[in-house]
């Protein structure tokens, strides 16, 4: 078995180096966006559940009672199972939120109707890494009598915390 002369040795460093370079950057990237999946679709699917019933019902009716942050206490550092009822809230139930498997995130929905309107706003808070600083998504909606229901863009506060 012969060595390699040193342009061989350039050329394998340069090829791996730039194999390197693209990869690890996607590979980051990809990690960052993993953990950005539950909160997202989570809100998404409150969101879409809440536009159908604001549009089934009149404002004073539209969304859920408050629903508090469940699980109560934010999952730090690693995902969390849930003891069996933890979403069994009719608000959850209503909404069609719940997890089955460990997750990352806690979830919190708050509505309030007066007069021809009504609002709601749904947050999920994470500790991914446990150091105590929380990523926080939240998405708001609106229904006024006589129109169909508004969602507004997603909000995120430290989404990679």
């Amino acid at each position: 078995m012969r060595s390699l002369s040193p342009v061989e040795a350039a050329l394998c460093v340069a090829v791996c180096g730039s194999v390197l370079a693209v990869g690890i950057p996607a590979f980051v990237r990809d990690l960052h966006a993993s953990r950005l999946v539950e909160p997202i679709e989570g809100l998404n699917r409150i969101a879409t559940a809440a536009a159908v019933q604001a549009s089934e019902n009149p404002a004073r009716q539209a969304y859920p009672e408050d629903a508090p942050q469940t699980p109560r206490v934010v999952p730090s550092g690693k995902p969390m199972q849930d003891p069996p009822g933890t979403w069994d809230h009719p608000t959850w139930v209503r909404l069609g939120l719940g997890f089955s498997r460990p997750h990352s995130y806690s979830f919190e929905f708050d509505s309030d109707a007066r007069g021809g309107r009504a609002r709601y706003l749904a947050v999920a808070r994470g500790d991914l890494d446990g150091d105590g600083q929380l990523s926080e998504f939240s998405i708001k909606g609106e229904v006024v009598e006589g129109r169909p229901p508004e969602t507004l863009p997603m909000e995120m506060h430290r989404e990679i915390e």
